[in-house]
């Protein structure tokens, strides 16, 4: 990732303009008014697309951590997870604010470190949604097939055909999305209301029936040298912290809503301020709570963990109808990861970093292109997984996790090389953590990724994505360079960060489109 200065423009063969070894194409008469998107959020819509991207963190997955480290190694994994999303928020909202475009992190780093920068940023974060939403759907599934088999007794696993659950909710949430973003913002904010109640619903339950224990948090048996709070001592940190990841991981899309929301540049950092204070006190009860119900032995190997809460407190078929509005919080997450993963590949596309086809708009106003080639990716990634003889689950999870921390760790250097290079840029809302926060938050990211290198149960992820990254930079570096097109991002990049007029914000609005038409 080569960190690039500002270069002028120089006109090129047939009008295009060229930077550095980039090539800007024409951009086609009514190229900008195919891929419009529609200003309906405010900032409680914000809030539900943010918190309906990660709450399903609460009900499944998380408890891996448990596995890996213990109870409290999992717990102190936790903890530092939090101060990390506490301080990268903060740099994100800042830059966010700064540049109110649909491409979010590859925006930040396409204005620091240049299209090579902007290029491989934008790809980790397109296989963090990609395979986070795939993760989602093969969790939902689980529940699903766990509820259906409670009252009828019939199970699609059992039968070996668990992915019918995942076309029917894959091509359901596709087709929500695809709807409208006035509508997928008003079933986020809905969902994530009942999300959050399911969760205070348990809390109260867990604590008010006296099947809490909170001995049991360490009833995994110590290795030799080792303590009951650290059963597997403080190196097993570092593997947990993936899975602590997995309680905020996806808070940070908001900044790909910024075309889609009235006043991005208050409202993203509130709703992202809002929502993480959110996730913080709900990620509070499923730490805690649940594995003190269960026990923390029970727990760390559970594949749906708040189920299994609900029916240790209320045994039979009440808790499996509980349960399926447990449920509403994975499907809450399908929602939010969706709508994120395709404004990512649009953004992308639009500049003509990946085909543009795939920020195309149409009638309603929303990347459906985009949406169905996320979904069948998703798909194909847990079919090979789950039928090739792993569990799919944990593999795609890794996988997120990986593309997720790439992705920390690069808007984080973007943040400090931002705040450097363009000290006059205009910025509405300044992080309070300043340079600092974002050093902080990008190490903490940089260990996460070392811990994930590290662990050999990680390896079939790290191999993945490698492969993915070879693949689409040399595809770039043949072909993609050359195809670009001056969208928001890449004006904005390309004037130093110093256009002031409102209008550069819009597609083609900047003078750098007007010369290159």
């Amino acid at each position: 990732m080569s960190i690039t200065t500002r270069t002028e423009p120089e006109p090129a063969e047939g009008g295009d303009l060229a930077v550095g070894g980039i090539t800007y194409q024409r951009a086609e008469e009514g190229y900008f008014d195919k891929r419009q998107l529609q200003r309906t959020a405010g900032i409680w819509g914000l809030w539900g697309i943010g918190v309906a991207a990660v709450i399903s963190g609460d009900f499944s997955g998380w408890n891996g951590g448990i596995a890996a480290a213990g109870w409290g190694g999992f717990l102190i994994a936790t903890a530092v997870v939090v101060a990390m999303y506490i301080t990268m928020v903060g740099s994100i909202s800042e830059m966010a604010a700064a540049m109110p475009h649909t491409g979010g992190a590859y925006s930040f780093a396409r204005a620091a470190m240049g299209p090579w920068g902007g290029f491989v940023t934008g790809l980790a974060e397109t296989i963090e949604y990609v395979m986070t939403a795939a993760v989602v759907i093969f969790y939902s599934a689980q529940y699903a097939d766990a509820i259906v088999k409670q009252l009828t007794g019939f199970s699609l696993d059992d039968h070996g055909a668990v992915w019918v659950w995942w076309v029917v909710l894959f091509a359901a949430f596709v087709a929500l999305n695809a709807s409208g973003a006035e509508s997928s913002f008003r079933f986020a904010l809905i969902v994530s209301f009942i999300s959050v109640a399911i969760l205070v619903v348990f809390a109260a339950m867990a604590l008010f029936s006296g099947k809490t224990d909170f001995h049991s948090l360490f009833d995994i048996a110590p290795t030799a040298g080792h303590s009951a709070f650290l059963p597997f001592g403080p190196g097993a940190i570092l593997f947990a912290m993936p899975f602590a990841m997995w309680l905020f991981l996806g808070i940070e899309e908001l900044p790909l809503a910024a075309e889609e929301a009235h006043n991005p540049e208050r409202d993203i950092p509130r709703a992202g301020r809002l929502g993480l204070a959110t996730l913080i006190v709900t990620g509070a009860i499923v730490v805690i709570l649940n594995p003190a119900v269960l026990g923390a032995s029970a727990i760390s190997g559970s594949g749906e963990p708040l189920l299994d809460g609900f029916r240790a407190i209320i045994p039979g078929n009440v808790a499996a109808i509980l349960s399926a509005f447990a449920l509403v919080g994975l499907l809450a997450s399908v929602q939010g990861i969706m709508f994120a993963y395709a404004r990512n590949m649009y953004s992308l596309s639009r500049a003509g970093y990946y085909p543009k086809v795939l920020s195309l708009t149409g009638r309603r106003k929303t990347p459906a292109v985009a949406l169905v080639v996320g979904a069948v990716i998703g798909f194909v990634s847990l079919f090979v997984v789950q039928y090739g003889g792993s569990a799919a689950g944990s593999v795609v999870l890794n996988i997120a996790v990986w593309g997720a921390v790439l992705s920390y760790l690069s808007q984080m250097i973007s943040f400090v090389i931002l705040r450097r290079r363009f000290p006059a840029a205009r910025r509405p809302h300044v992080s309070s953590f300043g340079v600092p926060g974002a050093v902080f938050a990008g190490l903490m990211a940089l260990a996460i990724f070392i811990g994930v290198l590290a662990n050999p149960a990680y390896r079939p992820a790290v191999v993945t994505i490698v492969t993915l990254y070879a693949v689409g930079l040399a595809v770039f570096a043949l072909f993609g360079r050359k195809r670009l097109v001056l969208s928001p991002e890449e004006e904005y990049a390309l004037s130093g960060g110093l256009t002031s007029d409102a209008s550069a914000h819009e597609p083609g609005g900047a003078e750098l489109t007007q010369r290159s038409r």
